[in-house]
């Protein structure tokens, strides 16, 4: 996964329109149509700066909270500071060798985070691991990319403006991976902007793919739905919800 050095400071400020309260609320939806014993305990996995991880917690949930940035979890951790609730646990460890000390009633990966996989032998080591942590009859719920998202962004450039940020991404979609350049500009104390540059790669995954590596992995009643809908996915959606249970 990225190592998001440069941009985990800024994120939050670059990311006010992704509605975590909605999407939370849709997680929430899943855990009650999917898992087969109560939820209590929950991991979070990329949790990134952790604002799933608190908006859970605030809900009296649990929350085991990974990510494989220390920068990322460093954002998070200052961000659950005084939480009403459990204190979440935050763990440094790469998706594909999560190693946890006890089960969890549930697991999310949230915002595309399994698109950062780029080989699918990871993806899939990462499901199977999965399988070892989340409790028989216990929930796995995560999003990606649809293609058609993915097919639209190709050779385009986003802007991303903050109070004391800005940010271009220029973008480029072959062979099923997705290229992007991020210039983050940041503003200093004494009034001047400095840059710095990242680059990220994601790959796309389809529903086929998934649903089968899913199974092999020990999950089932697979099912996907569309872009916090609770529906099937048409080609409106920018990104397709998965829930599955742990047999």
């Amino acid at each position: 996964m990225a190592s998001y050095e440069f941009l985990a400071h800024s994120y939050d400020d670059l990311m006010r329109d992704a509605d975590y309260a909605r999407r939370a609320d849709f997680v929430e939806k899943l855990f009650l149509r999917t898992a087969k014993r109560p939820v209590r305990t929950v991991l979070d996995l990329a949790c990134g700066t952790g604002t799933m991880t608190c908006l859970l917690t605030e809900r009296g949930y649990e929350l085991i909270a990974v990510d494989g940035s220390e920068d990322m979890l460093m954002e998070a951790r200052e961000k659950a500071q005084g939480l009403a609730g459990v204190e979440p646990l935050f763990l440094h460890q790469p998706m594909p060798r999560l190693d946890l000390n006890d089960t969890v009633d549930a697991a999310i990966c949230c915002l595309d985070s399994l698109n950062y996989l780029t080989s699918p032998r990871d993806v899939r080591r990462t499901l199977e691991r999965l399988r070892l942590f989340v409790s028989p009859g216990g929930a796995l719920v995560f999003d990606v990319h649809a293609r058609a998202k993915l097919e639209a962004m190709d050779e385009q450039v986003y802007l991303d403006e903050g109070d004391d940020v800005y940010c271009v991404w220029r973008t480029e979609f072959r062979r099923e991976l997705l290229d992007y350049c991020v210039d983050l500009f940041t503003r200093r104390a004494d009034g001047a902007w400095e840059r710095e540059t990242e680059y990220h790669r994601q790959r796309y995954y389809s529903a086929e793919d998934l649903t089968r590596w899913l199974a092999e992995a020990g999950f089932g009643n697979i099912r996907t739905w569309g872009d916090c809908r609770m529906r099937r996915p048409n080609d409106s959606d920018g990104r397709i919800y998965f829930s599955a249970i742990r047999e």
